[in-house]
């Protein structure tokens, strides 16, 4: 067995977060199996202001050893912001100014220190995602037993120097889907790499009903779980939706459950219903009760909510802007795409007029969620790729 620790920015039941619960699940699944499993990680729960909410130090959750250190934020958070703006304008940025985008947001100086020390004290140091300080400051300290889990996107981070030389330097890199895969080939030469997949759990059960009783929910609705914000596309999901309300007269809500704050239009408060954080054991009823389960991000390299859905036998709809959902959409045979506002309202019409027809899709769907990424599938693969570092 394996000494193994996972990197991440943030970790803990209440983050939300594709990536963080890879990691999260991962991290206690490897323990599960026997595997001495540590995760160093920041005390913040919050990814835009990356404040200091947990205490520094060391718990023990569930088999695995939890390290938490301090963020520090930028000494020139107006600097971070022109480099950005000059990034997404297309300019070429310098090592420098790279540097100082990465540490723009937030550094964690006593992990880096930490890491320095004790890589020696580990079999294989997997880190993830790649956006952040803690893995494209982090790796490099032992490149020879890094492993990578990038949860990439086609987003112009991804074509940062600092980010190819992580994904060329690191000793593995794990992949969640096929078109991440493909698009790091386009932007490093890569060494060891797996298509892993990514994991979900399976629940024992399903309370629709009970959901929509104890929510209130009276008409049928469409579902959008996670991160209420612009690089989730839900502001553009919202717009969406309303003009398919106006369009078609639809006798949908659009219901909403996650972190950031979903800021919801005067004219949109009637239909669509923030329930904010919900409990881990009502998010299987959440996707349930859906009618449909909106997905409308092109930033994915696994989309977890929607493996959720289809294993509650529930459609999707999805942007085909996402090559990473799109190539699950049309694997399955369990989602329909849209390409703009005008195809989003006929996806939504059908869900609504033709609800058996919806409901058919996701029939087939959920016997590829699990034949393909159930954890103890997911697992299998990661530790084999383990032993060489074991």
């Amino acid at each position: 067995m394996t000494k193994v620790a996972f990197v991440a920015p943030r970790y803990g039941p209440r983050v939300i977060g594709g990536a963080e619960a890879q990691v999260r699940d991962a991290a206690r699944g490897l323990a599960a199996r026997g595997h001495e499993v540590e995760v160093l990680t920041t005390c913040a729960e919050d990814h835009h202001t990356w404040a200091n909410s947990l205490p520094p130090g060391v718990e023990v959750e569930e088999g695995v050893t939890i390290r938490r250190f301090e963020t520090v934020p930028s000494s020139d958070p107006l600097l971070w912001a022109s480099i950005e703006r000059r990034m997404h304008a297309g300019e070429k940025l310098s090592p420098s100014d790279e540097l100082a985008w990465v540490s723009g947001r937030l550094m964690v100086p006593e992990l880096y220190l930490y890491l320095a020390e004790a890589a020696s004290r580990y079999d294989a140091i997997i880190y993830s995602p790649y956006l952040f300080w803690t893995t494209l400051y982090c790796l490099p300290l032992a490149p020879e037993k890094s492993i990578l889990i990038p949860c990439l996107h086609d987003e112009d981070y991804a074509y940062l120097e600092v980010v190819r030389a992580c994904l060329a330097g690191a000793a593995g890199v794990w992949f969640l889907s096929e078109p991440e895969h493909q698009l790091a080939h386009r932007l490093a030469p890569l060494g060891s790499h797996q298509v892993t997949g990514g994991g979900v759990h399976v629940p024992e059960g399903y309370d629709p009903d009970g959901f929509r009783e104890r929510y209130n929910l009276e008409r049928p609705f469409v579902l959008y779980a996670g991160r209420r914000e612009g690089g989730k596309g839900w502001p553009e999901a919202m717009a969406g939706f309303g003009a398919a309300l106006l369009r078609h007269a639809l006798p949908l809500d659009l219901v909403t459950f996650g972190t950031g704050q979903a800021d919801i239009p005067p004219l949109l408060s009637r239909r669509v219903i923030d329930l904010g954080y919900l409990e881990p054991e009502e998010v299987p009823n959440a996707f349930a009760a859906a009618s449909a389960y909106l997905q409308p991000s092109r930033n994915e390299s696994f989309s977890r909510t929607i493996m959720e859905a289809w294993l509650a036998g529930t459609p999707v709809i999805a942007n085909s802007a996402g090559a990473v959902v799109a190539w699950h959409c049309e694997r399955s045979g369990g989602g329909i795409l849209y390409g703009d506002e005008t195809e989003l309202g006929e996806c939504l019409r059908l869900v609504a007029e033709e609800p058996k027809v919806a409901a058919g899709l996701a029939a087939s769907a959920r016997e590829y969620v699990l034949s393909n990424y159930r954890w103890p599938t997911v697992l299998d693969l990661m530790e084999k790729e383990l032993e060489r570092f074991g």
